[in-house]
């Protein structure tokens, strides 16, 4: 799977909020981007990986009153879930500063994810490979809204080998949408991710536009 090129290079960071909340001198394009995926498939923690600021959550615990509608298959250690967003920030070179706005992946939360999605230029979307169907709905929204996207594939260890050929069949992407693989606790890998999104606007727009 293809991995993104190095000129979009971004400062590898040791954790998050490693530095203040003040862009930087270098700051050129300013370009806001969704992490989005299903419950549980690790969007804040691919925010936590990569932030420049210390990340705002918005997580709540989850409670025997969520157990008829947060479908726990997979995911049975989870203990929280976001409500609201994730946000987070990230600087690359050339100026270009991507503001990262996690989602909540469940249905419910659709208008407010519809809320969140207005004025984004594109979409990471994760995928656990566990559960690959968990995805569907959330791919369909990033395509009802008409935003530009590259899936993640977010690596567990138990999660099952697939070919590239199997995972695209069965995610129904395009030919030129990026997949990656990623682990979204590593900074190093969820920039990467993030980075083939970036080559995928650029490629997608004239320069002018950023």
């Amino acid at each position: 799977m293809a991995s993104a090129p190095s000129r979009y290079s971004a400062a590898r960071p040791s954790g998050s909020g490693q530095s203040g909340p003040h862009l930087p001198d270098s700051a050129r394009e300013l370009v806001k981007i969704l992490v989005t995926g299903p419950f549980g498939v690790g969007k804040t923690t691919l925010i936590d990986s990569v932030s420049e600021i210390r990340p705002l959550h918005t997580e709540e615990q989850l409670t025997e009153a969520s157990a008829n509608v947060d479908d726990l298959a997979g995911v049975r250690d989870k203990a929280t879930t976001t409500v609201a967003i994730d946000f987070g920030r990230i600087s690359l070179a050339g100026g270009i500063v991507l503001y990262l706005f996690g989602t909540p992946g469940q249905e419910r939360f659709r208008s407010l994810w519809e809320d969140i999605a207005h004025g984004a230029l594109g979409a990471l979307v994760l995928v656990d490979t566990r559960r690959i169907d968990a995805s569907f709905d959330v791919l369909g929204l990033v395509e009802e809204m008409g935003l530009p996207y590259a899936v993640a594939l977010n690596t567990f260890p138990d999660s099952r080998p697939y070919t590239e050929e199997q995972l695209r069949r069965s995610l129904d992407l395009e030919p030129d949408t990026p997949m990656v693989t990623c682990d979204a606790r590593d900074g190093h890998s969820s920039i990467d991710a993030l980075l083939s999104l970036v080559q995928h606007l650029i490629a997608r727009n004239s320069p002018e536009t950023w």
